[in-house]
């Protein structure tokens, strides 16, 4: 899930893994033309350098002057979101590439990455949409099956969870937790862009809005771990779970997919991965971090799979060094399975804080070639 805002506690445990996010932002303004949307941002302000775009590819240089960490977002009217960029750290340059039909948008920024941002609205105008090869729409048309037989598989192992719950079993209720997950931590992204579905069903304590009820998969893990209980409220909130989740999985097949959002989407996971994962702050009750974090990383690597092939055209180097550290990734990762096929991790309350660092350090080598995918796929 995205989360709401960085805690004082968290901010300490995430500087290292945000390096992966600040790291491999822009140096210079170079290179801005009529496809090049600046993006000023501050604490309070969020100043675009355009109101009015041809329809085709775009590009956010954004620019965070304020003293927090930001994020932006290109989004439908209805808040859907077309493609986002997590993380900017104070004083720092990134830059976002995404594809637009002709309508109405909004540019968001969310300073100290909470609320609904500070927004400006962006016209893109023309019916002509980029020219694209037949490759990227053949990988579209592949990772849209993906998401939706992630989302067909994820139902049938949430109503074993769920199924525990409403018989008040603690132990296996807890057994199906984890990997009832893994369908819709691999596809993260496309359920993120609908806006209304993962805060009902993967929401964090610290993530809530105000006035925000906290249901989903993570107000049940506090109750199966740390309060060891199952009562009426929480086989409530395990039916209201199994009908938010069923609606994600009917609704995948609507989601807007281009090949630069699903390059946006892999660098998205890896933020994942580094702002919840790596910090042990996403599965804080049950410790199975690692499980998400196996998923994410499959999620990432499915979308590069499915545009490796163009972008070994465009970059071949780019192509080699995200082979070579998707490689080194999962190997760190399999050392906390007993095998390179099951999600059986080490509970992560046992990884050490050193091991946390090699694996925040592994994230970070990743992430930094793959922020550059989305360009490399549509030069």
């Amino acid at each position: 899930m995205r989360p709401a805002r960085l805690t004082v506690a968290t901010a300490a445990a995430t500087l290292v893994a945000l390096t992966a996010v600040t790291g491999c932002t822009e140096k210079s303004g170079a290179g801005d033309g009529d496809r090049v949307i600046k993006v000023t941002a501050t604490d309070d302000a969020c100043e675009t350098s355009r109101k009015t775009v041809g329809a085709g590819h775009v590009e956010l240089a954004v620019e965070n002057k304020g003293s927090k960490v930001t994020e932006v977002y290109l989004l439908f009217p209805d808040d859907r979101i077309v493609s986002e960029r997590e993380n900017i750290g104070a004083g720092t340059r990134q830059r976002l590439t995404a594809e637009v039909k002709a309508g109405e948008y909004v540019i968001a920024c969310k300073p100290g990455m909470k609320g609904k941002g500070i927004r400006q609205a962006l016209s893109v105008t023309g019916a002509t949409t980029a020219k694209r090869d037949p490759a990227l729409d053949k990988a579209v048309a592949e990772y849209r099956r993906y998401a939706q037989e992630q989302a067909d598989a994820t139902l049938p192992k949430v109503k074993v969870f769920t199924d525990a719950i409403q018989a008040g079993n603690l132990a296996a209720a807890q057994s199906a937790y984890a990997p009832s997950r893994i369908g819709w931590e691999r596809t993260e992204p496309v359920a993120e862009s609908f806006g209304d579905i993962d805060p009902l069903v993967d929401t964090r304590a610290d993530g809530l809005e105000p006035g925000q009820k906290w249901t989903g998969w993570h107000r049940l893990e506090k109750a199966l771990w740390q309060d060891k209980r199952i009562g009426a409220e929480e086989k409530t909130l395990a039916a209201q779970l199994v009908k938010d989740l069923t609606d994600w999985q009917k609704r995948v097949g609507t989601a807007e997919i281009t090949p630069t959002s699903m390059a946006n989407g892999a660098k998205e996971l890896l933020d994942e991965v580094a702002t919840g994962k790596v910090t042990g702050e996403e599965d804080r009750y049950s410790h199975t971090d690692l499980v998400d974090f196996k998923a994410n990383v499959e999620g990432a690597q499915e979308a590069y799979t499915l545009l490796r092939s163009i972008a070994q055209k465009n970059d071949p180097a780019l192509v080699t060094e995200l082979d070579r550290q998707f490689a080194a990734l999962n190997a760190l990762l399999d050392k906390y399975r007993a095998d390179k096929v099951s999600y059986d991790f080490v509970s992560y309350d046992k990884v050490t804080e050193a091991q946390r660092k090699e694996l925040s350090d592994a994230v970070n080598a990743l992430a930094e070639p793959l922020s550059k995918l989305a360009a490399a796929v549509v030069k």
